[in-house]
């Protein structure tokens, strides 16, 4: 095969059979390997948050194409030499996918995916012109789902901070508020600043069209370092605006009338208004610099030429580089093809249903969350009851979400994150020992925290019950799940949550003794619920 680097000869091109095919090899023989990544990206894209995702891949190749028109012409270079680094990083990708795979987790294999992207362009490139075409590569970011556990973090973050600014704003407009929580409490009506609230839907478009922005500007390096930066605060306080706003008409019109207001500054709506200040801002730095320019020449969207660049394609050239991470990209792919990629069997387990409504002296009586709740949490299954028995005080609350999958997009929602939410103070939180003598779980570590709303205190013990062991760390636990779904096949798993209240005429250690009563009674049942 003649060593060349696919791009020697200047257009037009002639069609290379042998070249082409072994594009096309390589780029079907990664299919099944990514192909669950594929597919959950085609699930993500349904959603709000992530409905720009068919874009970015279209936004990358532009960038891709303008790149490869202002290189130096390809006939003038010689043959690269330095395509061994791209070899390797496409194994790197294959790697990290046949993982993710076998932990049967498609975040991990959308990531791969762009990673042997990455490897492919330093292969058909080199090492030395490939570097150059990685901008266009990093762009795909975009079109990935967070990771579930950083998606809620961020999420509920951005939802506290909405709300406070956005009661400032009705505050500005001499309107008695009170916050609590995500509660905008106006007196007559409460506002729930909830999951669609918090500005995601905006901040993942916003962030990609800065990162296009930055590249395509004509300027310096701080210009576009400022443009990048600013994704975040100009989509957190327009989302602020708008939730000020809707607290403003319901106050005054009513929330019949603030209903029409909600829908039109939903989506595309707040995102213009977030690129009009952006170009506001690129207007104002190209003002700081001798010679300004205006904005319609500070953004490079020169697209002349762009369709026989692309054609360049069909002239490309083979090589033992291609050829090579051809063979390695279907092998990886029919290893995991032999290997099986059925979805692990259920763990055998009862429903919460028939969990018991007595324990000992205990007495329960189970509700369903709401459905909004229920929704949010997506958990397998779930119970929900709060417990009471002669002598004691107050009740003790019991709850377990159980989920027989926690990689595809469901997952346990850390109560750290959740009940700020409610209104519910963190007061403390902190690791604590308990034993449990006569249970199938002896001494084990929970998390034991005191909440408070008001002059309303509760006791929580909470855990996540993980295929046998008991963590406290939400971001071990998941860790927990890429491992076990590998050397076990298993990645259920559950929440375990115990609460009472802290009454004004008791000590914590009266609390804590009341729920641990009706814990050593809850924990001889739960395996059956929550397979060990």
């Amino acid at each position: 095969m003649p060593a060349t680097d696919g791009f020697e000869k200047p257009l037009p091109r002639a069609l290379n059979v042998q070249g082409l095919g072994w594009f096309v090899l390589l780029v079907a023989g990664s299919v099944p390997l990514f192909w669950i990544g594929i597919v959950s990206l085609g699930q993500a894209w349904s959603t709000p948050e992530y409905s720009h995702g068919p874009l970015i891949p279209l936004i990358s190749l532009y960038l891709f194409l303008r790149e490869l028109r202002h290189s130096p012409d390809p006939a003038s270079l010689a043959p690269p030499t330095d395509r061994g680094r791209g070899i390797a990083v496409i194994l790197l990708g294959l790697a990290v996918a046949l993982l993710g795979n076998l932990a049967r987790i498609p975040d991990i294999v959308t990531y791969a995916m762009i990673i042997w992207t990455g490897g492919v362009v330093l292969t058909i490139f080199g090492w030395k012109r490939g570097i150059h075409h990685q901008l266009p590569v990093l762009h795909l970011i975009f079109m990935l789902p967070l990771p579930q556990i950083i998606y809620w973090k961020l999420n509920i973050f951005l939802q506290q901070v909405s709300s406070v600014i956005g009661v400032w704003i009705v505050d500005l407009a001499g309107i008695p508020v009170f916050l609590e929580g995500n509660i905008i409490d106006l007196g007559v009506y409460k506002l729930q600043v909830a999951e669609a609230c918090s500005g995601l839907r905006y901040l993942f478009p916003i962030l990609s069209f800065t990162y296009l922005t930055a590249i395509l500007y004509r300027g310096p390096f701080w210009h576009k370092a400022v443009l990048m930066l600013s994704a975040v605060p100009i989509t957190v306080l327009m989302n602020s605006f708008r939730i000020g706003v809707i607290g403003i008409m319901v106050n005054s019109y009513g929330i019949e009338h603030a209903e029409g207001f909600m829908h039109f500054f939903e989506g595309w709506v707040i995102f213009l208004l977030c690129i009009g200040v952006l170009a506001v801002m690129a207007v104002g730095l190209q003002r700081m610099t001798p010679n300004p320019l205006p904005l319609v020449d500070a953004i490079d969207l020169d697209t002349r030429g762009l369709a026989p660049i692309m054609g360049r394609i069909l002239g490309l050239a083979p090589s033992l580089a291609l050829a090579a991470a051809t063979v390695l990209t279907i092998g990886a792919s029919g290893l995991w093809l032999v290997r099986g990629n059925a979805e692990a069997v259920p763990v055998a387990r009862e429903s919460f249903g028939l969990f018991p409504r007595q324990l000992g002296e205990w007495s329960g009586s189970a509700s369903a969350l709401d459905p909004d709740i229920e929704r949010v949490l997506a958990a397998t299954d779930y119970m929900n009851a709060a417990y009471s028995a002669p002598g004691e005080r107050d009740y003790v609350h019991f709850f377990s979400a159980f989920y027989d999958n926690q990689t595809n997009g469901d997952g346990i929602h850390s109560p750290e994150v959740c009940l700020p939410v409610g209104g519910w103070e963190i007061f403390s939180l902190e690791p604590h020992r308990v034993t449990m003598e006569g249970t199938p779980y002896g001494t084990f570590e929970v998390n034991r925290a005191v909440i408070q709303k008001g002059l309303s205190k509760q006791l929580v013990y909470y855990w996540f019950e993980q295929r046998g062991k008991r963590m406290t760390n939400d971001v071990r636990a998941k860790i927990s799940v890429v491992i076990d779904g590998v050397t076990m096949g298993r990645t259920d798993g559950a929440l375990v949550r115990f609460t009472t209240p802290i009454n004004t005429n008791e000590s914590e250690a009266d609390a804590e003794a009341r729920l641990m009563r009706l814990m050593r009674e809850a924990l001889d049942d739960l395996p059956r619920f929550v397979p060990l």
